[in-house]
């Protein structure tokens, strides 16, 4: 996902995937109001549609990445 980022709070294990309850590595913050957290297999799924309704995609799915390296 290659996001419009602007500074955010990140993320961290209490926040959880509206989805299915993962912990949560995108915010999606809607044009409309309100936000919406999701893991990052569901973040990938519902990119076309989220990119659609996003004000702001705030995505720290690359943890996944650093955290797997080491």
């Amino acid at each position: 996902m290659t996001p419009d980022l602007l500074p955010a709070e990140a993320l961290n294990a209490l926040d959880r995937c509206d989805r299915c309850g993962a912990q949560a590595y995108l915010r999606v913050t809607l044009a409309s109001g309100g936000e919406l957290l999701f893991c990052a297999h569901h973040g990938k799924k519902y990119e076309e549609g989220l990119r659609s309704v996003a004000a702001e995609i705030h995505d720290e799915s690359s943890k996944l990445s650093e955290n797997a390296a080491r």
